[in-house]
């Protein structure tokens, strides 16, 4: 009986927790469209969050695509199929991979940072200094940040997937002496619309997750220092959890696209 009651707070929380969340989220589409805005605010987010992810988001599409491209080569020579290389890790990056994996890079990075600082915010007291000088607290920090990530994201996923394909290139050019000019028409060749698109789009809902989920954690953070690493924590995990709820839709959704 401990153990199912237990269950059921658990459960009850769980559910208490996504309720807040959909109304913080929806204070969100509310409050995005009313003056005055914070462009200033805005774009330095979108500095601290594209400018500075760059690196790291470019050297792990670089990784991808090399032992992405080192682990299939054997296998595809075993069936004389080694040429169909570029078109297959072009499509498998740009469709599936790029986007999960440089979101989950940016839920570490970006997700844990803004529920830590806006967790240290709550705790030193910041955010309710802000509402009784006058300032809209939500307005500053939360639709700013989820803004950035929202715009932000996409184009880290569109570098990550440039940079990943350029290293199964290097791959490429060092085992079997393939120019650029011929890899990257054989990637163009077999790119559509219909498989840029649909990753562009959930790349979109992958930053607003992150951002939405990051900013939700930090600003209801609990009291006391243990609090702000927890909310950091808890927005990275919560924010994985989410990303992969979201890609398996979006997949579902594209999938019935293609299938009409």
């Amino acid at each position: 009986m401990d153990m199912i009651s237990k269950f059921i707070e658990s459960l009850k929380s769980f559910f208490i927790e996504i309720g807040e969340l959909s109304y913080f989220t929806g204070k969100f589409f509310v409050e995005v469209f009313k003056r005055p805005f914070e462009f200033k605010e805005f774009i330095r987010q979108c500095y601290f969050m594209g400018n500075r992810s760059l690196l790291l988001v470019g050297v792990t599409g670089f990784i991808i695509g090399l032992v992405f491209t080192l682990q299939s080569r054997p296998t595809l020579e075993e069936f004389g199929a080694a040429s169909w290389i570029p078109s297959m890790v072009s499509v498998s990056l740009i469709r599936e991979i790029g986007p999960i994996i440089t979101a989950l890079i940016c839920a570490g990075r970006i997700g844990s940072g803004i529920g830590a600082e806006l967790g240290s915010m709550r705790v030193t007291e910041q955010i309710d200094a802000m509402e009784v000088s006058g300032t809209n607290p939500y307005k500053y920090l939360v639709v700013t940040r989820v803004l950035a990530t929202t715009l932000m994201l996409p184009l880290l996923v569109f570098f990550g997937d440039v940079i990943g394909i350029y290293g199964s290139y290097l791959v490429e050019n060092l085992k079997a002496d393939v120019s650029l000019t011929l890899y990257i028409n054989q990637v163009i060749n077999i790119l559509e619309f219909s498989d840029v698109i649909p990753s562009t789009i959930k790349s979109f809902f992958f930053g607003f997750a992150i951002g939405i989920v990051g900013c939700f954690k930090g600003y209801n953070c609990k009291k006391g220092t243990a609090g702000v690493g927890k909310a950091a924590n808890e927005a990275v995990v919560f924010i994985s959890m989410l990303l992969f709820i979201i890609d398996f839709i979006a997949v579902f959704v594209t999938n019935i696209f293609y299938d009409l």
